[in-house]
């Protein structure tokens, strides 16, 4: 089973290939919020690193979020597009999900953060279990003060792992046992993507484009703002 994934819930796009060999190609670019400028050029570019031609996808899998409403309104929309063309069924994964994946090899608490804007986070806490890990808190949005101070009543070792734990870094500094991984770690990787679909695809936890649901958490800016002026 070859699977296309498709990335682009914070700052960073990204597309990766692969199946039950691994991961056969994958790309990821920082542009800012010009995201649906780099997806199409991605899917092309690991397709021929790849060296396999998109009608051999057999499933297209893309981060559902949280994350930034224009990035993952853009990288659903064109994951969806790509599903239907090639007539496959898709799988949605958690933007933090795929952070605390990323870092699975630890036996510490691991938390996982993205920067939600606003002086806010999107996170959820994870450990590891056999083959991967596992979700133990909900997902939700906070201030980083929030997080700081759920995690200050966790007396054991803690790895976070985003952008949001490395913008506000200075707010978990004071915490004990806790460590911020590196920069490398700090975008939802598409290889990640790849890799989670995969196990899933195995287990047949398909569905089809338009029952993909994206996870928001919160309205999006634009909303919210005009809430705020028309109040």
């Amino acid at each position: 089973m070859l699977i296309l994934g498709i990335e682009s819930a914070t700052q960073q796009v990204g597309c990766a290939l692969g199946g039950h060999e691994g991961v056969l190609a994958s790309a990821h670019s920082a542009r800012g919020r010009r995201h649906a400028e780099a997806i199409a050029p991605q899917v092309q570019f690991v397709a021929q690193q790849a060296r396999v031609e998109l009608q051999d996808v057999s499933c297209v899998a893309v981060d559902l979020g949280p994350g930034l409403y224009t990035g993952l309104r853009v990288g659903i929309s064109s994951a969806m597009a790509i599903a239907y063309a090639l007539g496959v069924p898709m799988i949605g994964v958690s933007s933090l999900d795929l952070l605390a994946f990323a870092v699975r090899h630890t036996n510490r608490l691991i938390v996982a953060a993205i920067d939600a804007r606003r002086s806010e986070l999107f996170y959820a806490c994870y450990r590891q279990v056999p083959g991967g890990i596992q979700r133990i808190t909900k997902a939700q949005v906070g201030t980083p003060h929030d997080l700081a101070t759920e995690l200050s009543a966790a007396n054991e070792e803690k790895l976070l792992v985003g952008d949001g734990a490395r913008r506000y870094c200075e707010d978990f500094d004071r915490l004990q046992k806790t460590e911020i991984a590196e920069q490398g770690l700090a975008h939802p990787s598409a290889s990640s993507l790849v890799q989670l679909a995969h196990a899933r695809a195995l287990r047949e936890e398909f569905v089809k484009p338009w029952e993909l649901k994206p996870i928001y958490l919160r309205m999006p800016d634009a909303d919210i703002n005009w809430n705020t002026h028309n109040s």
